[in-house]
This record gives structure tokens, C-alpha cells and sequence, in this order.
């Protein structure tokens, strides 16, 4: 189920939103308290969204899969805001192929690509959150939050989409180039649109 959250997934989305959302208000130099609110609603929709898309698409395959936080990763986010980049990976959705059906546990045995599926759709999310607010602000009304949830998506979608371990795009990759390639030229198409009109 999409929604069942645990405690500890709950609280470990919360604490990545917040501290992606100090990193990239103090990556945009607008950190103030509302700026910062205003962060934590755009990282809530964003990057709560590209989890979750890992996370029902596992979910769809019958993998056990949950949020967790990475240690390192919530420091990277902090200090390499400082730098002009962010290391947006605070965490990530672990899948596990051992699933619980009916009182009995089972193996969900899963592909190199149903797991490079399962990877893609984090980026697919944010490319699409992207691409319909591109939209709504190009062509039909300029909301400068809009167009700022639509940069941070976009952004989200490219620094996945990197073909490096933990990163979605090395899953992609490894299963086939021509998705990934795909998939980060919308994602780089998207940002280069937003930004230069």
C-alpha cells in the first residue's frame, strides 16, 4: 500500500525534508524563517514524491520497501550547500525481496530491470512534476513558487539520474543506457527551458 507508513519511515521523511530543505534554502540565499517554510513545502512535494515512486513501483513488484535516512548523506546535503552544489541524497527507499503474504513470508525474486523500473521512477516523478509546472508558469501564469518547485525537481531528476552508486542512474544504466540517456536528456531539456526563458 502507497500511504501505510511506519513510525520510523515517518520520522526519517520528516527529518529529510527538513535538512534538504535548510540546504537548499541556504543553496538559493534565501534563508530566512519564510524562506524556509516555503522550502520544506517544495522539498515535501518533491522529493517525498520521487521517494514514493521508488516506493510503489517496489511495492507493485511485491518487494518489502521502505524510507530510511542516511547519516552521511543528511551531512553532505548541509555542508556541500555551502559549496554552490547539493548532495540532495539524505536517504533512500531500501527494498528488500522478502515480502509478507497471508501470514507466511515469500520471495519476490526482481529483475535487473524491474529494479532499474524501480529506479527510474523516482526521476520519472520529478520530471513530470517538472515538465507540468513548466507549463503552468510558461504558458499560462509565472508563479515565481512554481517555477522554483519546478527547478528543484528538474534538479532532483539530474542529480539522481548520475550514473554512480547509491544514485538511481547507475541502476538505469546498468540495465540500459538508452532509458537513462532518455531520461536525463528530459530532465537537463526541462532545467535548460526553465532557465533560460
Amino acid at each position: 500500500m502507497m500511504f501505510d507508513f511506519t513510525k520510523n519511515e515517518i520520522r526519517d521523511l520528516i527529518i529529510s525534508v527538513i535538512i534538504l530543505a535548510i540546504a537548499f534554502s541556504r543553496f538559493l540565499s534565501n534563508f530566512f524563517f519564510e524562506g524556509l517554510l516555503t522550502m520544506i513545502i517544495i522539498i515535501t512535494l518533491v522529493f517525498v514524491s520521487h521517494e514514493m515512486g521508488h516506493r510503489t513501483i517496489a511495492r507493485y513488484f511485491d518487494a518489502h520497501a521502505y524510507y530510511k535516512i542516511w547519516p552521511m548523506g543528511l551531512i553532505l546535503a548541509l555542508i556541500t550547500s555551502l559549496f554552490g552544489f547539493i548532495f540532495a541524497a539524505p536517504g533512500a527507499v531500501y527494498i528488500s525481496p522478502i515480502i509478507k503474504k497471508n501470514f507466511a513470508f515469500t520471495v519476490a525474486r526482481l529483475s535487473k530491470k524491474q529494479f532499474a523500473l524501480i529506479a527510474a521512477a523516482g526521476p520519472i516523478v520529478n520530471i513530470l512534476i517538472g515538465f507540468g509546472l513548466l507549463a503552468v508558469t510558461k504558458f499560462m501564469i509565472s508563479l515565481t513558487i512554481l517555477t522554483q518547485i519546478a527547478e528543484i525537481s528538474f534538479f532532483l531528476a539530474i542529480f539522481n539520474m548520475i550514473p554512480f552508486p547509491p544514485l538511481d542512474g547507475q541502476k538505469i544504466i546498468g540495465w540500459d543506457w538508452r532509458v537513462w540517456l532518455i531520461l536525463i536528456g528530459s530532465a537537463i531539456l526541462g532545467y535548460m527551458f526553465l532557465i533560460s526563458v
